[in-house]
């Protein structure tokens, strides 16, 4: 029986929070809408905690929201391999784990958790068997994507009922919960999640300018120091306010994945980095400037020019050049226009390109669901 199989998750957080953010929901999903058992192996339980509070980052084992959570800790201590073991993102197993695996009979199912990517060869390498160098073991690459042929995204069943409830009748205690009035008619609301960036000063300045009002909402991060320095004060602490021209600061505390959530529904644009806030802003049918995770060689401008390439398809020329401005200038493409004119430009274009964000959700779906295609791949290899 599926209900039946076992399943092991490791997860080395590295140096932000995508990894563990993104084996969570899969640990979840797993547990919540297939009914397996699953293991997730972290070796980073305080990082772990930030994201979901009722992590005790000192415990060697607990049980949270049905899944076993394990301290991966070096040495390795013995324990007997599930029938399906996940490496996420390539995090390279524990060799007393890849010993144990390879003496059970039948070996486990291993796969390699790959990160997302919208580029075409995606879908020529996924689910492609890697044979171990020394090892009886086969390891299977799985590519989450854009397309049938992939992967698929991963959401938790009911995503689509819990945001529209929550725009339905949650908002408004949100904005309170965070402090906040009710949005004026004309007041732009902005999630700003990212990576240090050098278009940052540019984009602030150009929002301070702005004729209406934009109030940002800042969760505590990386970027913090560049908007201390923007504001021209030594530290920024949550709850902390700051105002200039047409724009408001907000500085929140850390969100747990949930709040995460709520934040990106309710405000009207969303900027967002790496993979899990990409994917979860996708979700959102809310636009959304997308910071890919920089790479020395640029290989992050193809991953940026490929998923623009797909959450383009169906806009207007003069809207998703706008969309395309921001998201290369912001993630440093060259022969880009300045962030003023690209701002410009996406606000004159804001109301398609809101339009546009809802279709796109609903287009999401027809990749399919990672929890449902990783499933369907293991009983197959399984049988």
């Amino acid at each position: 029986m599926r209900g039946m199989r076992t399943w092991d998750i490791f997860c080395k957080v590295v140096d932000n929070y995508g990894d563990i953010g993104i084996a969570w929901r899969l640990a979840r999903g797993l547990v919540s809408e297939h009914g397996l058992a699953v293991r997730l192996w972290v070796d980073d339980l305080h990082a772990f905690q930030r994201i979901w509070p009722a992590i005790a980052p000192n415990a060697v084992e607990q049980s949270c929201e049905g899944v076993t959570v394990c301290a991966w800790r070096t040495p390795f201590a013995a324990a007997a391999p599930a029938q399906v073991v996940i490496d996420a993102f390539g995090c390279t197993l524990p060799e007393a784990y890849l010993a144990a695996m390879s003496v059970q009979s039948p070996p486990p199912v291993w796969i390699n958790l790959e990160y997302l990517s919208a580029e075409p060869w995606v879908a020529e390498h996924h689910g492609l068997p890697s044979p171990h160098p020394r090892l009886p073991l086969t390891r299977y690459f799985f590519f989450p994507g854009y397309t049938p042929e992939t992967g698929g995204l991963l959401a938790e069943a009911g995503l689509a009922g819990r945001r529209a409830a929550f725009v339905q009748s949650g908002v408004a205690a949100f904005w309170r919960q965070l402090g906040l009035d009710a949005p004026q008619p004309d007041e732009l609301r902005v999630s700003l999640f990212a990576y240090e960036n050098p278009a940052l000063p540019a984009l602030l300045d150009a929002w301070a300018a702005d004729p209406r009002r934009i109030t940002c909402l800042v969760p505590e991060g990386r970027v913090i120091p560049q908007l201390a320095a923007w504001l021209s004060v030594a530290d920024l602490r949550a709850s902390e306010v700051h105002r200039r021209g047409a724009l408001q600061l907000h500085i929140l505390p850390f969100l747990d994945q949930d709040r995460y959530d709520h934040l990106l529904w309710a405000c009207g644009l969303n900027f967002v980095r790496g993979e899990d806030s990409c994917v979860r802003a996708q979700w959102a049918a809310r636009p959304l400037v997308w910071q890919a995770y920089p790479q020395a060689d640029a290989a992050h401008w193809d991953k940026t020019n490929a998923l623009l390439a797909h959450y383009t398809e169906g806009l207007d020329e003069a809207a998703a050049r706008a969309v395309g401005g921001i998201w290369r200038v912001w993630n440093g493409m060259p022969d880009v226009e300045d962030m003023s004119a690209c701002w410009a430009a996406w606000r004159a274009q804001q109301a398609v390109i809101e339009a546009h964000a809802g279709g796109w959700c609903e287009r999401l779906g027809l990749a399919g669901r990672l929890t449902d295609k990783l499933v369907d791949f293991v009983e197959n290899k399984l049988k």
